[in-house]
């Protein structure tokens, strides 16, 4: 999700916004470390 020194301005930064753009650009994303073995099933 980022680093310590990350800038959080506004909508931009923050961990909402990095899983939109990170489903935006095809990546999977998990919602909960619950489903960490579903989505790598899913993926591989």
């Amino acid at each position: 999700m980022g680093h310590a020194g990350a800038i959080i301005s506004g909508a931009s930064g923050t961990g909402a916004a990095k899983i939109a753009a990170f489903k935006d650009n095809g990546i999977f994303v998990c919602e909960n470390l619950g489903q960490i073995g579903q989505v790598c099933k899913d993926v591989f």
